[in-house]
């Protein structure tokens, strides 16, 4: 019981600081990570709040799974429900700064926060993110996990930014951390007696692309 009740506080913390980081970059105004690039633009074009946009395109994202043969877990389904919740009420809570010093602080804390936030949720091994899952579903069937994620964020990226996504010095920079700080928290957050069944898939997403050595697009980490 209280192992179960660790992985639960660790998975439902983990998505909180996850959207607080997407809040976070957000707010900064210095770029977005791809997807968010992505769901700020179809927030600008077609209304609705960037969570509420995070939630339905992890939502049909999700859905990918099905020809995939793909099973969704608890923490894929909580977080398709949750991350878009605190981005939004970490975007309403704070206020966007206007000095530079400070956006700096707000955009690398959203980083460090990321990775933290990544390795909460993928140790606590309640299942991969939507769009790890997809990731993953791909791979199982031949194609590159490296090649499809690259594909994947370079035109959700470009899509966004067409729509009016904010790209920046922040994309770049989360493209090239992200994945070095998950790779550091993930080992570091995984609960004990978790077997590799039980743990995301995720993992393998991110343990290729760093194999790769690539500090391109591909690098970055989405759960």
């Amino acid at each position: 019981m209280a192992l179960l009740v660790r992985r639960l506080v660790q998975l439902y913390g983990g998505l909180a600081l996850y959207g607080a980081g997407i809040g976070l970059q957000i707010e900064s105004t210095l770029g977005n990570d791809p997807w968010d690039v992505f769901h700020e633009g179809l927030s600008r074009v077609f209304g609705l709040s960037i969570g509420a946009w995070i939630i339905i395109v992890g939502a049909l994202v999700m859905l990918l799974w099905i020809p995939l043969r793909q099973r969704p877990g608890l923490g894929t389904i909580s977080n398709v429900v949750l991350v878009g919740v605190f981005a939004d009420l970490t975007i309403l809570a704070l206020p966007t700064p206007e000095a530079m010093p400070l956006r700096w602080v707000y955009l690398l804390a959203a980083i460090v926060v990321g990775g933290f936030a990544t390795g909460c949720y993928i140790g606590a091994g309640f299942g991969p993110g939507p769009r790890d899952g997809l990731m993953t579903g791909l791979a199982a069937r031949g194609h590159s996990i490296r090649v499809m994620r690259t594909g994947i964020e370079v035109t959700v990226l470009a899509v966004g930014w067409l729509l009016g996504g904010t790209v920046g010095v922040g994309t770049v920079l989360y493209a090239l951390l992200i994945g070095p700080l998950a790779h550091v928290f993930v080992p570091r957050l995984r609960v004990p007696g978790v077997g590799p069944d039980q743990r995301s898939a995720a993992v393998e997403v991110s343990t290729e692309t760093r194999s790769s050595g690539s500090t391109s697009a591909s690098s970055s980490y989405r759960v």
